[in-house]
């Protein structure tokens, strides 16, 4: 057993007593590229990384569930029978959020499930824009879907984890985390159409080329289930209404001059950032099967200056990182996640990660602001059962 796991179950053991029924685990996520297009209907690349959450569980003979978190105090109980929606709050909202969601999806509903006991341990770090929550959410929906012996797909898993994160949560997020963490392979990028839910699986190539991603993450915290992230999606409902589309995706380039006529400019920046980042994840993946990955460098700073300027959702924080990966030689470089602090993504040659990431510490000491966590990240396999 390596070491994440036997953490998972020790933890479990100091909670609750005992071993657990088994192990499950999903990792976070970067989005390679393709912001805020999801719940646009859109595109978006993300990887799933080697950063992993673990969910320990085991039935109970009652109907109690009862969920605990290495990164928390306290212990959160609820009955099977009262588990609301509203009345889910905190970060167990995400683990009981998926329990309720779930129970919608059982043939009985939840008056035929048991109780549970759940030990979350994770080394995804929270608040980075690395889809901590997502990870959270596609363990503890793989676990339950096998204890309660529910056998859900994949594409069920994901759908009950954005229902359980835009009802209970809050968040008005699209699909594109969840079905990373839990499709995700090693070396290869997931295109994801948001529309049709199809995806497909897209070899990076970065091993081959010598390349690889830092993470730098600002340690600028964010939260989706804030005014700037709903009120972007707003924005791009209400252009899509004034454009006579059921949503963005109808939309591509050629279409802009008509957007800018018919939008106020700042509803017309938001829909332009959009358009143009769908175009951004299919040029990408385009490069990386035929030019190789050294090639996508231009999509990544395009991405970040559009987030930037059309849909404002960079921080100072989050520019330098971009600016100083971007001068020290990365390949290319971009925020990424759902913005207003987080992370950015560097792709840098291997020999040059040392040097960028040292580079970009050194000009945020220079800035004044607080220390950057910056770590490489390879593209992993996605939820599994480990024990």
């Amino acid at each position: 057993m390596n070491k994440v796991l036997q953490l998972g179950s020790e933890y479990f053991a100091s909670q609750f007593g005992g071993a657990p029924d088994g192990l499950w685990s999903a990792p976070g996520r970067v989005n390679l590229i393709g912001e805020h297009t999801d719940y646009n209907d859109g595109f978006a690349f993300p990887i799933a990384i080697d950063k992993r959450t673990t969910v320990a569980a085991r039935a109970r003979e009652d109907r109690l569930l009862r969920v605990t978190s290495s990164s928390f105090p306290g212990m959160v109980e609820v009955n099977l029978d009262d588990v609301d929606p509203d009345a889910l709050t905190g970060w167990a909202a995400y683990p009981l959020g998926v329990a309720w969601a779930m129970s919608l999806a059982a043939a009985g509903g939840a008056s035929g499930l048991s109780g549970m006991d759940l030990a979350l341990t994770s080394d995804v770090p929270a608040g980075a824009g690395l889809s901590s929550s997502a990870a959270v959410e596609c363990a503890a929906a793989l676990a339950l879907s096998d204890l309660w012996g529910l056998g859900l797909d994949r594409p069920d898993l994901a759908r009950i984890g954005q229902l359980a994160e835009n009802r209970v949560v809050g968040a008005p997020t699209g699909i594109m985390d969840q079905s990373a963490s839990l499709l995700g392979e090693p070396d290869h990028g997931i295109l994801l159409d948001c529309q049709s839910l199809k995806t497909e699986s897209v070899a990076l190539g970065f091993a081959g080329a010598g390349v690889g991603l830092l993470v730098i993450d600002t340690r600028t915290s964010h939260s989706h289930a804030d005014g700037g992230y709903a009120s972007r999606r707003r924005s791009c409902e209400d252009g899509a209404r004034r454009l006579g589309v059921g949503s963005l995706r109808a939309l591509g380039p050629d279409d802009l001059p008509r957007a800018a006529a018919q939008l106020d400019g700042q509803t017309y920046r938001r829909v332009r950032h959009v358009i143009t980042e769908n175009q951004r994840v299919l040029d990408t993946v385009a490069a990386l099967r035929t030019s190789g990955a050294a090639a996508i460098g231009p999509f990544l700073n395009e991405s970040h200056v559009s987030m930037r300027e059309d849909f404002e959702i960079s921080t100072a924080e989050l520019d330098l990182a971009v600016s100083s990966a971007q001068e020290l030689g990365a390949i290319g470089a971009r925020m990424t996640g759902g913005g207003f602090g987080g992370a950015a993504l560097a792709l840098v040659r291997n020999g040059d990660a040392g040097t960028v990431a040292e580079g970009i510490a050194r000009d945020f000491a220079q800035a004044g602001y607080t220390a950057p966590h910056i770590f490489p990240v390879t593209a992993s396999e996605g939820a599994r059962r480990e024990l």
